[in-house]
């Protein structure tokens, strides 16, 4: 495990950032939007809306990554840290490198945020990725459901007064 560390993405990472991420979609079989500009703006600009750690080999080389952003939960009354992306290369896998990129996001939320507790989303056909979740101690919440408003009808909100 010594011959990872994992550190904050800086500027510099755009591009390895988002490949890493591209390779996250892959893996899932999702479509990967992102351009190496758009991490660059939304990770590193003048409002950044969202944190990223690397892992990276003794090489130089990535194998993993973390992207994050905080909220306010007023059912917690505090600060959590949802994680939208977690990715270890094949290679890398097996060696507890996903609950290291965790405990880092962890880490980095408590400080910068007083951040409480993590939330997270899981396709529910990863079973592998649910394990493992549910090894680190994530349960599942069965009282909410993900909803998202994108395309046409998220245009169309802005119409309405």
């Amino acid at each position: 495990m010594d011959d990872i560390c994992i550190r904050p993405a800086v500027p510099d990472d755009a591009a390895a950032v988002n490949r890493a991420l591209g390779q996250l979609s892959a893996d899932m079989g999702d479509v990967h939007a992102a351009h190496d500009a758009d991490i660059a703006r939304f990770c590193f600009g003048p409002s950044p809306v969202f944190r990223a750690l690397l892992a990276e080999a003794a090489d130089g080389s990535i194998v993993g990554v973390a992207a994050f952003s905080p909220f306010f939960s007023t059912v917690y009354g505090s600060v959590g840290i949802y994680v939208s992306d977690l990715w270890v290369a094949e290679q890398a896998r097996g060696r507890k490198l996903g609950q290291r990129l965790l405990s880092a996001v962890r880490a980095f939320g408590l400080d910068a945020w007083d951040a409480r507790f993590i939330r997270l989303n899981v396709y529910h056909d990863n079973q592998k990725a649910l394990a493992f979740y549910e090894r680190v101690g994530f349960e599942p919440t069965t009282d909410t459901q993900y909803m998202t408003l994108a395309g046409t009808a998220y245009d169309a909100l802005g119409d309405k007064p």
